[in-house]
């Protein structure tokens, strides 16, 4: 009864922790396994299985293996085709191959190379393509094990009790016919999205800094006379002296040595500032080209979310300085320096050479601008990988040969042909998803061993008895549904699943659809921003208000519900 109580109270700490606080999940497992540990509630053997648990092996390589795959060139070959003058023609084919490759390929990256290519296009405003390009890339990660990391998650915590996961196209009947109607649906929901004049480069919200040297010919003379009102796509906003913010600037203002001029507009005019002797771009120095341009998103629990660039160490840690900054839908004010960074803001960076060297930029960062961080790959290596690729998923899906040792051989393959290097393995080693899913394994033991999960499957079967499986599912499907957008996808499937499975047990019916309800519903967030990468990513790109993802997601969202809830016990029988 003690180990009951102390484990409930574990989960139910972990549980408020993950949806109340902003603390970051990985911390939260790792507290919350550490202490059922040193509480005695799983022994040492236990803690070890379960990080070297063969399902999480497996989708630690397929995540290490998708490192090589975004950078074969087929996307980008194909991204200047996809949108024409005809809208619904642009979002159906913007829409299916965004699906298609986010089935292989990390959709997160998918969406910032398509992103790239909605922003640039001439036809529509791409307000009216960036939440279903995300939308797309969510259903499309639907349709196979690796397209999305959820259903990695759940294939291991299933290996993890029956000893054998799930196979790479269990989901494709399911997710092939939600991600066709989530399409479908997006045709007419889309149309509620705002259409904004100039979404690609959004003028106004981009805030960039330049600073007057001591002796600088600006200096003693008006804006006026200085022209700094005649530039095109950048316009003067704010000056900063000592601690005074001048705004607005009036064309009289004179030029002082040390003073901070607060620019907005197009931050692909930023060389403009160039012809102005004595004018430095914010912590741009010679050390950092200024051609070398990155645009870059924020992720959500970055190291340096919360903080302000100047107290963040920006330059040391990425080598890389802030051109500019801009957050979507609100206006910034005032120093670069002192602006405390949200997820989700957008930066113009100014690297230096070891910018794509560093370790901590995958944790940090989304990239955005197609131009950067690419090691283009010949035609040979997008052939011979894309045919490796077809043989291994040939021979996993016959049983000829493990998943684990075609990706295994595959990956090798990539770092012979230089497709990856060692040091890109090493940086995208995705460490804190590996301590996520093992303590979520060693809780779920805990869980177990406890007797908490027959005892919390046992009361929901007492209750949902009357109303049957069908009831039983759909509780399943709609609570992980529900706390993924509280908290984040891959936490919320790593919650729900032992639930899941113990209801599964508690009624004697086959586990398959209420794993795959789990699967299902970590990956339905239409709703919010919050509860996908993608969602966050293009929030910014489009300037999105929250409302923008309730009105057009709840559409996909109802029908992406009843057709998973319709299909599952067909395709999966009880």
């Amino acid at each position: 009864m003690i180990d009951q109580l102390l484990i409930a109270g574990l989960f139910l700490c972990l549980l408020g922790s993950l949806i109340f606080t902003d603390w970051p999940a990985v911390w939260v497992f790792t507290c919350a396994m550490l202490s059922a540990y040193f509480l005695g509630l799983v022994d040492t053997a236990d803690v070890l299985t379960k990080a070297s648990n063969s399902g999480l092996m497996t989708l630690i390589l397929l995540l290490l293996v998708s490192v090589g795959l975004e950078k074969l060139s087929w996307l980008t070959r194909m991204s200047g085709k996809l949108i024409t003058p005809g809208y619904n023609a642009s979002l159906l084919r913007l829409g299916a191959v965004t699906a298609f490759f986010s089935a292989f390929v990390n959709n997160t990256a998918v969406v910032a190379t398509l992103a790239h290519t909605v922003r640039s296009n001439k036809h529509h405003p791409a307000s009216r393509l960036l939440i279903p390009l995300s939308y797309a890339a969510i259903l499309g990660g639907t349709m196979t094990l690796i397209g999305t990391s959820t259903n990695l998650i759940v294939s291991s915590f299933l290996e993890d009790v029956t000893g054998q996961g799930l196979a790479f196209f269990d989901f494709l009947l399911v997710g092939l016919s939600v991600t066709v109607l989530g399409l479908l649906t997006l045709l007419f929901s889309a149309r509620l999205l705002p259409v904004s004049e100039d979404s690609s480069i959004d003028i106004n919200e981009y805030l960039i800094e330049a600073e007057v040297a001591g002796d600088s010919p600006l200096v003693g003379k008006t804006i006026m006379d200085n022209r700094l009102r005649d530039l095109e796509d950048l316009f003067l906003v704010e000056i900063v002296r000592d601690e005074h913010l001048i705004s607005p600037v009036s064309p009289n203002e004179f030029i002082e040595a040390g003073d901070k001029l607060i620019f907005s507009g197009d931050i692909n005019q930023v060389n403009a500032l160039e012809q102005f002797a004595g004018l430095q771009l914010f912590a741009v120095e010679e050390g950092l080209l200024r051609e070398n341009m990155v645009e870059v998103i924020v992720m959500p629990n970055a190291s340096i979310e919360g903080k302000t660039i100047k107290d963040s160490g920006f330059r040391s840690l990425f080598d890389a300085a802030v051109v500019g900054m801009r957050r979507g839908g609100k206006r910034l004010s005032g120093k670069l320096g002192n602006i405390t960074i949200q997820a989700g803001d957008n930066m113009m960076l100014a690297v230096g050479a070891d910018f794509n060297e560093r370790k901590n930029l995958d944790k940090n960062f989304v990239v955005v601008d197609e131009s950067v961080g690419g090691v283009k790959t010949t035609p040979v290596q997008n052939y011979s990988i894309t045919a490796i690729l077809v043989a291994v998923i040939a021979l996993a899906t016959l049983d000829i040969v493990p998943l684990i040792k075609g990706m295994t051989f595959l990956l090798v393959c990539m770092l012979v042909m230089g497709v990856v290097r060692g040091s890109e393995l090493r940086r995208r080693f995705p460490f804190e998803l590996w301590l996520i899913i093992a303590s979520a394994l060693t809780l779920s033991q805990a869980l177990t061993n406890a007797g908490v999960v027959g005892v919390m499957a046992n009361f929901l079967h007492d209750h949902l008895a009357v109303l049957g499986p069908y009831a039983a599912l759909a509780g399943i499907y709609f609570g992980t549904l529900l706390l993924t957008e509280l908290m984040t996808n891959n936490a919320a499937a790593a919650l729900v699943f032992p639930i899941a499975f113990g209801l599964a047990e508690s009624y004697g019916l086959s586990h398959m659809p209420f794993v795959m309800a789990v699967a299902f519903g970590a990956s339905a967030s239409f709703l919010t921003p919050y509860g996908y990468t993608t969602n966050l990513m293009v929030q910014n790109l489009g300037g999105y208000s929250l409302k923008d993802y309730f009105r057009t997601g709840l559409p996909v969202s109802v029908v992406y519900s009843a057709a998973v809830i319709v299909l599952l016990p067909r395709v999966f029988p009880f």
